[in-house]
């Protein structure tokens, strides 16, 4: 048993080894391509994500994985290490033709969603300029005309996407999977079975709650536009894909951040729950440029504290949710116990991150944090704390059930990637988005979401994400009275959430920060409170 708990963690040793210092050099050329989008950054970066494709793709490891994990060893964090070890080695078990063939897809496609621009009146525009239209503009034809520029991108990457679709699902049933979906859910510890069951009780929660705020946000939207309700179409809506609520011009916040530094009330954000994040601010890339990838994101470049986060500020209230959500990722990856084995200095799952973010980006509407970082008067908080509470329960409400269509695309995707996916998209969102598909549209819309193509079987991790972040304020606003302005909410975090890492795995996690397994209730309790007009 000890020559086989020695040859274990001598395996280990070595793929660490090789693995440590190839993630760094990746993650960086990786932040290079996004910040740049140069040719030669995007050569690069696909050169290193090809090597650890391949790192991961060895079937003499993987074998000799499964053999230490039919007797796993008594040490927890040896035994951990394995299993997460071993499911890395499983989902990238591909035969190296399809490895270059899949790399070389992912750069073409890459390479096109951070570089092109539609046009929009004959003018070159960008992500921001298209989400400005679609919150400021009442004509509807520019609406429209900047809706369907939003969705250009897709007509354009479209087939290269469901080509992605085939070659990902070649090694799946290789391993026996029905399809890479499948698989990269067993990557990711989630059961496929357990998964949609808690999805459809969600749905089932959500359903009366969202048609009655969708009716409120229509009868508006008809009046700011009009039209009759009926004819509302997804222009119509702020975001290209209705995955937030339109903003109420008397709630938003954008007003009032405007001369503000961003940079600035986050880190009094984070410094108000005890979290330190001048480091991580210094090294990120936080404001647009051409080129440049004009999506958020946080990258942990080697788990050794080099945190940092790429954004596209403006002084709006999306771009101040976006930063701290931002933010909340990077302390999670920032107060993960570093004397934990490298393989476990990463957060328990994707979704625990995601709820930490999600927590994190939530605290823009709550009075504490208008009146204490944004320096509001208590006048003013008195007038939109209230408003503001409801419209972040619909904002959730609301993608949510976008989130709920991605889900339900993304598993046919990979069942058959070569069926209707142009009127499947739209009968997903006639079912959970009650959006009017507009009349004789027939075009990938799909594949203009970045997910579908470069963040595959990924969404669902974005809802588990909004149940656990209710799970844990549930938890904090009773014990601490809320997060922000209570360094004991933040220490409670610390410990129960971010300082474990991988160590347990994401069931383990959850009983162990709120005493209680996963559960839609908490969300659904949250959102069914949805009103108009109370606060």
């Amino acid at each position: 048993m000890q020559d086989a708990r020695n040859e274990l963690e001598a395996l280990i040793c070595e793929h660490v080894a090789v693995a440590e210092p190839l993630f760094k050099a990746n993650a960086l050329a990786q932040w290079e391509a996004h910040t740049t989008g140069k040719p030669e950054a995007q050569e690069e970066a696909a050169r290193l994500s090809a090597e650890v494709m391949r790192l991961y793709a060895q079937p003499e490891p993987f074998r000799r994985l499964a053999e230490f994990r039919r007797t796993p060893p008594d040490d927890p964090l040896l035994a951990r290490q394995l299993e997460r070890l071993y499911l890395r080695y499983l989902v990238g078990q591909r035969d190296p033709q399809v490895i270059d063939r899949l790399t070389q897809i992912e750069k073409e496609v890459r390479a096109e969603m951070v570089n092109y621009r539609p046009q929009v009146q004959g003018k070159p525009v960008s992500d921001n300029d298209i989400l400005a239209i679609l919150r400021e503009e009442v004509d509807s034809g520019l609406r429209q005309e900047a809706w369907e520029a939003s969705k250009e991108i897709g007509g354009r990457i479209a087939d290269r996407v469901r080509e992605l679709a085939r070659l990902r699902n070649e090694g799946a049933r290789r391993l026996g999977f029905p399809d890479y979906y499948h698989l990269s859910l067993a990557g990711q510890e989630l059961d496929p079975d357990e998964l949609f069951d808690l999805l459809d009780r969600l749905a089932e929660r959500t359903e009366e709650p969202f048609r009655r705020a969708k009716g409120w946000l229509d009868r508006r939207l008809a009046d700011r536009f009009g039209v009759a309700p009926e004819q509302l179409r997804p222009w119509h809506y702020s975001d290209p894909f209705f995955q937030q609520a339109p903003a109420d011009s008397d709630l938003d916040l954008s007003p009032f951040l405007e001369g503000k530094d961003l940079e600035e009330l986050a880190r009094r954000t984070c410094e108000d729950i005890g979290m330190e994040v001048d480091d991580i601010l210094a090294r990120s890339d936080l404001y647009e440029r051409e080129g440049k990838n004009q999506h958020a994101f946080c990258m942990d470049v080697d788990r050794k504290g080099d945190i940092r986060i790429l954004a596209n500020l403006r002084p709006i209230e999306r771009w101040m949710v976006t930063l701290l959500h931002e933010l909340g990722h990077a302390v999670y990856d920032k107060y993960i116990d570093r004397h934990l084995p490298w393989l476990l200095r990463r957060p328990a799952h994707t979704f625990t991150t995601e709820a930490v973010a999600i927590l994190m980006g939530r605290q823009v509407r709550k009075a504490h944090w208008l009146r204490e970082v944004l320096g509001l008067s208590d006048e003013e908080v008195d007038r939109l704390a209230g408003g503001l509470a409801q419209q972040e329960r619909l904002n959730s409400l609301v993608f949510v059930r976008w989130a709920l269509v991605m889900v339900h695309f993304e598993r046919a995707f990979y069942a058959d990637p070569d069926q209707d996916l142009d009127a499947l998209w739209w009968d997903l969102k006639e079912r959970f988005q009650l959006l009017t598909r507009p009349k004789g549209r027939r075009a990938p819309d799909w594949a203009a979401k970045y997910h579908v193509a470069l963040a595959p079987v990924y969404y669902h991790n974005y809802i588990l994400g909004e149940l656990l972040a209710s799970q844990l304020e549930s938890l904090i606003d009773e014990r601490f009275g809320g997060l922000v302005g209570s360094p004991e909410a933040g220490a409670f975090l610390i410990e129960r959430v971010l300082s474990p890492g991988a160590r347990l795995d994401w069931r383990a996690l959850v009983e162990y920060a709120t005493g209680r397994p996963l559960t839609p209730e908490p969300f659904a309790a949250w959102v069914s409170a949805w009103s108009p007009s109370t606060p």
